[in-house]
């Protein structure tokens, strides 16, 4: 499918209709679901509908954005009034919200077409989408494989062409590692750039809305149209969003203006060989293109992930406390008393791997274990933000491999919810830093699977990240691979 801007042109010139546009896109969903399962629900006659008015509009001969009629997948954590948001759990099987989110709504004013909700872990929570209560997402470089997650539904999806673009939700790597294994861009906006009402919460303090795309440039484009501040969200920041795309060019001279940092933290052990070749081929690259390629250090970031699995089922403990069978959503039948009610409806409606953060979480909380185990990991959270400022002295963006793996197989690691959760590895530090971070395809390895690098920019310098990113995108052919599913 072609990018934003070409579809905007043709669009434009009445080379073709929104509805062409948007028939081409559910024509391939419907063709490819069965082997994909990408989307929990498409929606067709909506999407129909929505691309008419834009064709309307281009009729009467209205100026149109970018985004207007561009097909769109939305991750189903996102609330979308009168359409089912499930969170792929089988605890809001039936619910269809009330209300709209923030980001939706901006997308619906920019007449972007939905044509779905995607596939997700349950709850985001999962690095495989194999976490699912309605069965999981394959990858489509091999059907075989994972595609990463928890929002694998919206990297397979635009990966394989059902969509030009889409959201996901990213806690803990939730967008970057699905687009790394799925070969396209992925970026996690800095903690309250985008809003985050409409999004079921996860963790509160580390969820962040963000998009996938097939290129740098339709990231920016859509970034763009979601970022902003939002009175209904507490945490949403009160800044000017710069024109993402207004820097974007094809190398980074004057050179050795721009510093990137190589995390040394990030190599070693456990990271995949070809994946380190691939990344440090990038950063030769990088170098060529005009950058200072400088090694830093941030001896906390091995720390993430221990002090996130405190801190995200903690808050998840917490945020998944309302689905109890009483307000909304699925409740058990033939419950003899309120208790048992709870008891049974939570224990029905949520997967194991939603238990099983609840349980850490509640443990974690608990009198006695609070300041032993969530208040020294918030202490630990600290001294990793800290450690990026530190590093941001001598840089102005960082580099390391997006996940120490290419996409593994679907089954491999759901025994072993450790091994699950070291995938993540890499990624998670940044949002305990509420920093930005963008995955870009930067190789394949021998079995054809695509690997990303993941830059790491300075609070609210998304602008800066997708400079890197766009140059070293133009110089290499990786993003013109398309899956052949």
């Amino acid at each position: 499918m072609a990018s934003i801007r070409e579809l905007h042109k043709q669009l434009v010139k009445k080379e073709r209709s929104a509805v062409e546009i948007t028939q081409e896109a559910l024509d391939r969903i419907q063709a490819l679901e069965p082997k994909l399962h990408s989307f929990l629900c498409v929606t067709a006659e909506r999407a129909l509908e929505q691309a008419r008015a834009v064709d309307a509009k281009i009729a009467a001969g209205e100026e149109i954005g970018l985004l207007a009629g561009i097909p769109i997948g939305i991750k189903d954590n996102i609330c979308t009034k009168g359409i089912n948001t499930t969170c792929a759990s089988r605890i809001l099987e039936n619910f269809v919200p009330p209300y709209e989110a923030t980001v939706t709504q901006k997308l619906a004013a920019a007449d972007a077409v939905m044509v779905g909700k995607t596939n997700l872990d349950e709850f985001a929570m999962g690095g495989s989408t194999e976490t699912s209560a309605y069965g999981l997402t394959a990858n489509p470089w091999d059907l075989s494989r994972v595609p990463g997650g928890s929002s694998g539904g919206s990297a397979a999806a635009v990966a394989a062409g059902e969509c030009v673009i889409s959201l996901g939700s990213d806690t803990g790597g939730s967008i970057r590692q699905p687009a790394s294994f799925c070969g396209v861009v992925g970026i996690k906006p800095t903690y309250g750039l985008v809003s985050r009402y409409g999004l079921v919460a996860f963790a509160s303090s580390l969820d962040q809305i963000g998009p996938f795309a097939r290129s740098v440039e339709d990231a920016a484009i859509l970034l763009q149209a979601i970022a902003g501040y939002d009175p209904k969200d507490s945490t949403s920041l009160k800044v000017s969003i710069p024109d993402y795309t207004a820097g974007l060019k094809p190398d980074l001279k004057p050179r050795g203006q721009l510093r990137i940092g190589i995390i040394k933290e990030t190599f070693g052990e456990g990271l995949d060989s070809q994946v380190e070749q691939a990344i440090t081929k990038a950063l030769d690259q990088l170098q060529n293109l005009g950058a200072e390629i400088h090694v830093v250090s941030c001896p906390r970031f091995r720390y993430g992930l221990p002090s996130y699995y405190i801190i995200a089922p903690s808050e998840a403990s917490a945020n998944l406390a309302r689905y109890d069978g009483v307000k909304y959503g699925y409740r058990a039948e033939e419950a003899e008393n309120l208790m048992e009610m709870y008891t049974r409806t939570r224990a029905s409606g949520f997967g194991a791997e939603v238990k099983r953060r609840i349980m850490l979480g509640t443990y974690a909380l608990s009198a006695g274990y609070y300041d032993a185990y969530y208040l020294k990991a918030q202490k630990v959270r600290t001294l990793i933000k800290e450690d990026f400022e530190r590093a941001f002295e001598q840089v102005h963006v960082l580099a390391c491999p997006t996940a120490p793996t290419t996409a593994f197989k679907a089954g491999e690691k759901t025994a072993d919810p450790l091994s699950m959760y070291l995938v993540d590895l890499m990624t998670i530090p940044v949002n305990l830093a509420g920093l930005p971070g963008i995955s870009v395809p930067c190789g394949f390895d021998d079995n054809g699977l695509p690997i990303g690098l993941q830059l790491i920019g300075r609070p609210l310098r998304e602008d800066q990240l997708f400079q890197v990113a766009y140059a070293y995108e133009q110089s290499t052919p990786w993003h013109l691979r398309t899956p052949q599913v």
